[in-house]
């Protein structure tokens, strides 16, 4: 009797450990594979790497309007016409912000894909807090049409690729989060320009593959959150906090900074300063989508509602 009750306590105890491993198997394929779109919740009808539907895809469109010639930052047309530029879009513009005037930013040249807006910025928010990896080297492929913006102005030493070098968190704020989602951008734009080597604008042909340089700089303390500083708070918030261990990897080369968001620009300058510093000829700022008061954030996408409740991440910006 003994030996049968243990029998089947064996059994029950296999058949729990098959349903809870079938479980965490099921969850982690929903998780690598999703079946719905992850910004508007429709069933995926074929295998979509990035969790996106085309439709949402198609919505994530690349700022084409004029913006500053220097960092990028997206301008409203009758503010062009009212500071003398040119009105047509954006990259032959000699255009420049007021930041931008004060010549206070210490990297070279900054673009972004888009505007941190409905469904772009919905993307990043699953990227960022649903580690959805995927979807950040697909993002990450979307750079490259930044970089094609302003590709003519990169000056590569002879046919030496860029160095893509991922902004990099704090090492505790990147344990709490697993991953930090500027490496997989960089991740997926070295993807994309490596298709073929060439730097798509300017037609240069590289001799080596683009590469990911993602332990030369570190964050050597934590920051407070920048969301709710004022603009001298952010700056100083920043200072001196971006350190670079292996100078001699940068040298001489040209460099191309990768983040999510660009807000005031603040991160990115200390960052570039200090890899100017080491020695970098040039440094590049590329991000997935910059975050402007003149174009607040509007409905996600004209063919559905926003899933979910709005997300305030105003607590949650890079640390």
């Amino acid at each position: 009797m003994a030996l049968r009750f243990i029998s089947r306590s064996g059994t029950r105890l296999r058949s729990v450990s098959h349903s809870v491993l079938r479980e965490l198997a099921d969850s982690l394929f929903a998780v690598a594979f999703p079946t719905s779109c992850l910004l508007c919740q429709r069933e995926l009808t074929e295998t979509n790497w990035s969790g996106v539907c085309p439709d949402c895809w198609e919505s994530l469109r690349p700022w084409a309007g004029a913006a500053c010639s220097r960092c990028g930052l997206p301008i409203a047309s009758d503010q062009v016409t009212q500071s003398g530029g040119e009105e047509s879009g954006a990259a032959g513009s000699d255009v420049l912000c007021g930041q931008c005037r004060t010549g206070e930013y210490e990297f070279d040249l900054a673009r972004s894909y888009g505007v941190y807006a409905g469904a772009l910025r919905a993307a990043i928010l699953q990227l960022k807090f649903h580690r959805r990896e995927r979807l950040g080297r697909r993002l990450g492929e979307a750079l490259s049409q930044a970089w094609i913006v302003i590709g003519n102005n990169i000056e590569p030493r002879g046919h030496e690729p860029p160095l893509l070098v991922p902004v990099p968190l704090h090492p505790s704020r990147e344990r709490e989060r697993g991953f930090n989602q500027a490496e997989l951008l960089a991740q997926g734009l070295a993807r994309s320009l490596n298709r073929g080597r060439r730097g798509r604008a300017s037609g240069a042909v590289w001799e080596r593959r683009v590469r990911v340089e993602a332990s030369s700089v570190l964050r050597a303390r934590p920051t407070l959150p920048q969301a709710g500083l004022s603009l001298s708070g952010r700056q100083e918030n920043v200072r001196g906090v971006f350190e670079v261990r292996r100078p001699e990897r940068l040298r001489d080369r040209v460099v191309v900074l990768v983040d999510d968001v660009m807000t005031t620009g603040w991160t990115a300058s200390a960052c570039a300063g200090a890899l100017k510093r080491a020695g970098a000829q040039q440094v590049v700022v590329l991000t997935v989508a910059r975050a402007t008061p003149q174009f607040p954030d509007a409905a996600p996408s004209p063919h559905h509602e926003p899933f979910g409740e709005p997300v305030d991440d105003s607590s949650r910006e890079r640390q």
